[in-house]
């Protein structure tokens, strides 16, 4: 049973962890450089930012999201439970607050682009560089809610 709550202080650690291991899973892109840049800002923001999380019954993070207005910023599972419907009741989750919701997922990533597309979600433009600028092309979301 997969339970929804706030992010807490003492969670920092292993949401690093879970996006580290996610981010490994799914990111093969990305150079080792850009790699640990990300790594470092992620660490530094990720323990302080206002999250939802989803909890198993021991509460340990399974998958997170971060919101920031109508937009998701982050949508991350731990590969240990990825295709088990977590990723899903997170976006069911903010799609019910915000029907309009949007994101950006990497253009490379073709998991990602075919959940979003799955859930929903149709292609509102694309941008040749991540939100950092760097070589990452995105693809801008919006969900038909």
């Amino acid at each position: 049973m997969t339970t929804l709550r706030p992010s807490r202080a003492t969670d920092g650690d292993a949401l690093v962890d879970l996006w580290r291991r996610a981010v490994d899973a799914t990111h093969d892109f990305l150079s080792a450089e850009d790699r640990q840049a990300i790594d470092a800002e992620v660490a530094g923001f990720l323990p302080h930012a206002s999250l939802v999380v989803a909890v198993d019954d021991q509460d340990w993070p399974q998958g997170f999201m971060l919101i920031d207005g109508s937009h998701m910023e982050a949508l991350f599972i731990d590969p240990d439970v990825r295709g088990t419907g977590i990723g899903r009741q997170l976006l069911l989750h903010a799609v019910a607050r915000h029907p309009q919701l949007t994101t950006d997922v990497n253009a490379q990533n073709a998991q990602a682009v075919g959940f979003y597309q799955r859930m929903g979600f149709t292609e509102t433009g694309r941008s040749l560089v991540d939100s950092q600028g760097r070589p990452y092309p995105l693809i801008h979301l919006r969900h038909q809610g």
